[in-house]
């Protein structure tokens, strides 16, 4: 289960961006949801095929002016939520020195057992209030994809699909994505 925890070498909360900087480089990905320190432990290998297929599918699509990241990348909504998302892509001059320093164009996460919950309701939420043009959901398991795009201020599903049935998404740039073909191992 995701923990919440306060270490030592920290003060007990609230947690601001600042106190990212005294965390352990443990493997651990440690983020800051409003205030609260989350710490999730490294992902699983289907995770992380998962996340290398869509950087390798992403990759050669990202228009010039945006760029792509994969985690661990602090992506900073405020001074009392940074978040890892697995990939990120944002505007090259909202890069800085610490990670991504505005609200992206696009935030995917990855689903694992412990971190579902807050990647399906707390950083949708967070990422929606703060303006995040895109966001995209990826359960390996089932494998699925459901993507949200901002209207209005609110997150509208922009495309779903589950297994070898396809997705084509048009934000932030034009990409067709079929499930099944992210979780299969390449030898």
């Amino acid at each position: 289960m995701v923990g919440v925890t306060s270490l030592p070498e920290t003060r007990g909360g609230p947690f601001t961006a600042a106190d990212l900087e005294g965390m352990p480089d443990d493997g651990r990905r440690y983020e800051i949801l409003d205030g609260v320190l989350v710490v999730s432990p490294s992902p699983r290998p289907l995770h992380q095929r998962v996340v290398r297929e869509l950087t390798l599918l992403l990759h050669p699509l990202t228009p010039v002016g945006l760029e792509l990241f994969f985690a661990p990348l602090d992506v900073y909504l405020g001074e009392d939520t940074v978040i890892e998302p697995d990939l990120v892509v944002a505007r090259s001059t909202d890069v800085g020195d610490r990670g991504v320093e505005r609200v992206p164009v696009l935030a995917v996460e990855v689903l694992s057992p412990r971190t579902r919950s807050i990647d399906l309701h707390v950083k949708r939420a967070r990422l929606e209030h703060a303006g995040c043009a895109s966001y995209w959901i990826v359960d390996p398991d089932e494998p699925s994809i459901t993507a949200w795009d901002l209207h209005g201020g609110s997150y509208v599903e922009a495309g779903h699909a589950v297994g070898a049935k396809s997705c084509h998404l048009t934000r932030p740039f034009s990409v067709t994505i079929t499930p099944a073909a992210l979780v299969a191992p390449h030898h």
